[in-house]
């Protein structure tokens, strides 16, 4: 019984691993800031079953106003740019996730803002995945 045991556990591992080339496709995207500094995001960008998934972080410090998100994706089918925002009005980091189907392109901009929409100090827009690179 103690032989089946160890056997079992040296086998184990090596059904377990996942050959490289089964793992998933991720994009990591460093930190963009606003152009005062008093916003912050970063994240990932992975391979879906149906797409793209952005998962990404929003920090805001203590500054006036809230932390804005702007996620800019262009449409492989027509060309089109589709923007969504997520922001964070309350000090501290909060998460954000957003699917996408075929999209050629990605790409993010942080701003500072109200509730309502951002309003001003924007980063230059960063592209964190580009389709085929």
């Amino acid at each position: 019984m103690r032989l089946l045991t160890l056997l079992t556990a040296a086998i184990l591992p090596l059904g377990v691993a996942v050959p490289a080339a089964a793992t998933p496709a991720i994009w990591k995207w460093r930190p963009v800031h606003s152009a005062d500094g008093m916003a912050s995001a970063w994240g990932k960008v992975a391979i879906s079953q149906f797409g793209y998934v952005v998962y990404g972080n929003l920090e805001d410090t203590r500054g006036k106003g809230c932390a804005w998100a702007v996620l800019r994706a262009q449409d492989a089918r027509n060309g089109r740019w589709k923007v969504y925002g997520f922001y964070n009005c309350t000090p501290g980091t909060g998460t954000f996730r957003k699917n996408y189907g075929s999209v050629l392109q990605i790409k993010v901009q942080v701003c500072r803002g109200t509730s309502k929409r951002p309003t001003g100090e924007c980063s230059k827009q960063k592209t964190i995945m580009t389709q085929g690179g």
